[in-house]
């Protein structure tokens, strides 16, 4: 593997993980969540589809703003044991 090929792998690598953790993908999800939802409860015939629908869209986006917490506390935790084997 040549330098120019590891550097555009790394490149890769970098997008995927700023996109994993981006505020746009979070929204997008989201949305989409809330989307689907609202019209699967609509299909069903529920009062207030929309007002319910922000439960598990709420929820979603919710425990996206409390993953950093844990992810932290999951390396410092788990992962450097791990690693130390």
């Amino acid at each position: 593997m040549n330098i120019e090929a590891i550097h555009e792998r790394n490149a890769r690598v970098e997008a995927d993980k700023a996109w994993e953790t981006s505020w746009t993908r979070k929204i997008i999800i989201t949305l989409g969540t809330y989307t689907i939802v609202s019209g699967y409860l609509m299909l069903l015939g529920m009062e207030r589809a929309c007002l319910h629908a922000l439960v598990p869209a709420g929820s979603y986006f919710v425990s996206t703003l409390s993953l950093p917490i844990f992810k932290k506390l999951w390396v410092e935790k788990v992962y450097k044991k791990e690693a130390s084997l």
